[in-house]
């Protein structure tokens, strides 16, 4: 007899729950203490999740500040997207085909 599948939920703010498979978009922004935590563990179980995508504004990134657009998850890897330079406009495709200012986002 097969098991049912679990259902994988995320909190959302004011402790509802909400199925991962019914998210378009997660946004991360990253603190000193859980950068790596972000690039690596959280971008893999979103992807597992099939979430299609994670947009990561990475304060501490190696290279400088940069937001990173990450889509079409295959088990635990999403593709990249886009990624800009902090303060550099970056394009979310479809369903929300917007264009973000980074400009306003948070910088170290």
């Amino acid at each position: 007899m097969s098991q049912p599948k679990k259902e994988t939920s995320m909190e959302l703010e004011g402790s509802e729950a909400a199925p991962l498979m019914a998210v378009e978009l997660i946004v991360e922004f990253t603190t000193l203490s859980n950068a790596s935590h972000d690039r690596l563990n959280k971008a893999a179980a979103y992807a597992e999740a099939k979430v299609p995508l994670y947009l990561l504004i990475d304060r501490f990134a190696p290279a400088g500040p940069a937001v990173t657009l990450c889509g079409e998850p295959e088990g635990d890897v999403h593709r990249v997207l886009s990624s800009v330079k902090s303060g550099e406009d970056i394009h979310l495709p479809a369903p929300f085909d917007l264009t973000l200012e980074t400009s306003a986002f948070p910088v170290g």
